[in-house]
């Protein structure tokens, strides 16, 4: 079969013979609006890689690492401008504001097309725009979707290489008919302009206006002006949940902002799988590849951030990871806190904004190295430990590490199997110093989904807009990705329960950061949490019983593994005391939250915080 031709701004180009005419006719629509130099369709093969890698290093994009230390691994460093997700500058464009919701920026869909428009308008001059067909998911699986994103980035185009199944075979699919979402990225630092005026190219091109915007009617993305992950790998936030979310929606299944893990009970070889959402710096990817300190059990890792959940034949809700790769927070990151993920990114992996050793390794705050004498910072600089005695930082506070997730050492046999795995309970947790125990199981499923819905953590000191220590709402970890009126989100937790009934999984809160009346951790937290995970899959087996409390159910002392822990019953009990007055307090806080919601709030959240008010009041009397 020969490639088909199509025309851009009256010059014949080339697709692959699979290209369906409906996406030729839209390649061609966005080119001739964007006007790039040339077009080019990734086909996701290692020849691909080594040769737009190999340019990106020519350019000053990519800073090859040492071979021996790090094979096949690249520094990319951005500008202090492009460092994170722009939540100002993200957009839900449906038809009815109300359908976005109070959490979410509002945009007209034409309006925002309109604007869009103009600034995509030669956006690409001087550059090519790469075609990049993936999957997100095993290709083909029944919980897979399929995508199509058009950047002008070639640090796009390499990224989503890892973090999605990208190439021939997503084509294949969408060449048979299956749906797909249209996604169109541009870094928006054109090198010509209209009049022909040229300019030299920069190692990180991006624009001081930026849009991420997502029209959930029509499933479309479109992002200008960041080079930066989720801003820019569409992929990853913006369709595995904005769009996703209201795909889910639609058609009946759920996609979270969760970690997927197996643990298997060695001595039966029994498997249950625990998905989990957590606010950020809440040890959600340490949690994913948990190293248990506990004997008989064993860890394997599913998925460290997204979890798109699926009624299965049998009835289970069978969940799987849309994503390939880990794009995983690296100041922190050590063989203490996370060994699995150090040994991840050992090869084929791309760093962004970390520090660069004199010897042509990487570096950041909290890795196992202590800092060398001299180090390149994320912006190109000499640093040395004066720098650091003065309080600036070697990478930034939100580097990051691109790694393939199949190259996990404790990576699940089962991660690719696309009917996905079946779901035996979900955790919801915050960082919490006080109040809020160790582990709570839901009275019914409701409640479940209350504990969601009311999830508070405490903001940490690199938050600017907030006093570190205050509570910052985050339903569900879900608040800055939920593509729909999050009451709205929260009613269809609900309808998914009475759809699956008695094999919905059980819903739990956890909270490893309690804290003592001298501000020391009361858990230890880290591996020792497969200790919670043990209970809590004995209780999904009901092999213990749980007790009742304020916040939910509780574990018995006496059914709670704490051998070799410095914990008695007093400490114990400690885990789990609560403050009636504290609580009260924390749920007129939550009504006034739920409050901006209106009559959107399904009734039976109401009705649980009304309940867990009676709770206060029962416990506050038998004080």
């Amino acid at each position: 079969m020969t490639d088909k031709t199509y025309t851009v701004e009256g010059v014949k180009a080339g697709a692959p013979a699979e290209a369906t005419d409906d996406l030729i006719a839209w390649v061609t629509e966005q080119a001739n609006l964007a006007k790039p130099d040339s077009i080019y369709w990734c086909d996701g093969s290692d020849e691909e890689w080594t040769r737009i890698t190999d340019d990106m290093v020519k350019t000053g994009m990519f800073t090859r690492l040492n071979p021996e230390k790090r094979p096949n691994c690249f520094l990319a460093r951005s500008l202090p401008s492009d460092v994170a997700r722009v939540e100002s500058r993200t957009f839900i464009c449906c038809e009815k504001e109300e359908d976005a919701g109070p959490t979410n920026h509002w945009a007209d869909p034409k309006e925002m097309k309109a604007t869009l428009h103009k600034v995509f308008d030669g956006a690409m001059r001087g550059r090519t725009m790469f075609v990049i067909p993936f999957s997100m998911g095993p290709v083909g699986g029944p919980i897979s979707q399929l995508g199509i994103e058009l950047t002008d980035s070639p640090y796009v185009t390499v990224s989503m290489r890892i973090m999605t199944r990208m190439g021939k075979a997503a084509l294949k699919l969408i060449s048979e008919g299956k749906p797909w979402v249209p996604a169109l990225h541009s870094v928006g630092y054109p090198l010509r302009d209209a009049e022909g005026n040229t300019r030299e190219d920069v190692p990180w091109p991006c624009n001081d206006l930026k849009y991420i915007t997502h029209f959930p009617e029509t499933n479309e993305i479109i992002s200008y002006g960041s080079g930066y992950g989720g801003n820019a790998l569409l992929g990853k936030k913006c369709f595995a949940l904005r769009i996703a979310s209201t795909m889910a929606r639609r058609d009946n299944w759920m996609a979270e902002h969760m970690l997927i893990l197996r643990l298997t009970q060695e001595s039966t070889g029994k498997q249950f799988h625990v998905t989990a959402a957590f606010p950020s710096a809440c040890g959600k990817t340490n949690l994913a590849m948990l190293q248990p300190t506990i004997s008989g059990y064993k860890v394997e890792t599913v998925g460290d951030d997204i979890a798109w959940m699926r009624p299965g034949p049998d009835g289970t809700l069978r969940a799987i990871n849309p994503e390939a790769g880990f794009f995983g927070v690296a100041p922190g990151t050590s063989y203490k806190t996370n060994p699995m993920a150090m040994d991840t990114m050992r090869a084929n992996t791309i760093f962004t904004n970390v520090a660069l050793t004199d010897d042509g390794d990487v570096w950041w705050e909290g890795i196992d190295a202590p800092l060398p004498d001299h180090l390149i910072d994320w912006q190109g600089n000499d640093y040395t430990p004066a720098d650091a005695a003065a309080g600036k930082k070697a990478a930034h506070p939100n580097s990051r590490f691109t790694t393939p997730a199949s190259q996990c050492p404790i990576i699940c046999p089962d991660w690719e199997a696309p009917e996905g795995v079946p779901v035996n309970a979900i955790l919801f947790g915050g960082r919490r110093a006080t109040n809020v125990p160790l582990v709570a199981e839901q009275y019914e499923p409701a409640h479940g989904v209350f504990i969601g819905a009311s999830v508070a953590s405490e903001v940490t000191a690199a938050a600017t807009d907030v006093k570190a220590g205050s509570l910052r709402h985050d339903p569900f970890a879900m608040l800055p990705f939920c593509g729909y009126n999050m009451a709205d989100y929260w009613g269809h937790w609900l309808d998914m329960q009475k759809e699956l009934g008695d094999k919905f999984p059980k819903i739990y809160q956890v909270n490893w950061f309690r804290k003592d009346e001298n501000g020391k951790f009361m858990w230890p937290g880290y591996g020792d949490n497969s200790r919670v995970l043990d209970w809590i899959v004995r209780r999904a087996d009901g092999a213990v019983d749980a007790i009742d409390g304020v916040t939910g159910r509780y574990p018995k002392f006496e059914d709670f593994n704490l051998e070799g822990l410095d914990i008695d019953k007093v400490k114990w009990d400690k885990l789990f005391a609560i403050d009636p007055d504290a609580w009260e307090a924390e749920m007129d806080d939550t009504e006034k939250y739920f409050s901006q919601f209106g009559d959107k709030v399904p009734a039976a959240i109401n009705e649980q915080l009304a309940k867990f008010r009676e709770r206060i009041a029962a416990a506050r009397k038998a004080a």
